[in-house]
C-alpha cells in the first residue's frame, strides 16, 4: 500500500512544479509583450530553471517506475511461447 501513496504523492509533486512552471512562463510572456525586457530576462532565467526542475523531477519519476517495473516478477497473462516446428 506504501507505492500507491508515493506514487500519489510524486504526481502531485510534478502537477505543483508543472503549475508553477506555467505561472512563471506567463510572465516572462507577460514582460515581453510591456516590452520590459531587463526584467523579461531575469524572469527567462527564473522560468527555465523551473522547467529543468520539473525535467529532472519527471525523470527521476519515470525511472524509478521503471526500477520498480523490472523488480515485478513476470506476469503470467503474458501467453506461453509454442514450440517452433523444425
Amino acid at each position: 500500500m506504501d507505492r500507491p501513496a508515493s506514487v500519489q504523492a510524486d504526481r502531485l509533486m510534478l502537477d505543483a512544479k508543472k503549475a508553477i512552471l506555467q505561472e512563471q512562463h506567463q510572465r516572462f510572456q507577460n514582460l515581453q509583450r510591456e516590452e520590459r525586457w531587463d526584467d523579461a530576462w531575469k524572469q527567462l532565467h527564473v522560468t527555465l530553471t523551473c522547467a529543468a526542475d520539473l525535467l529532472k523531477d519527471s525523470v527521476g519519476l519515470l525511472e524509478k517506475t521503471v526500477n520498480q517495473q523490472k523488480q515485478l516478477p513476470p506476469s503470467s497473462s503474458t501467453p506461453p511461447e509454442s514450440p517452433s516446428s523444425p
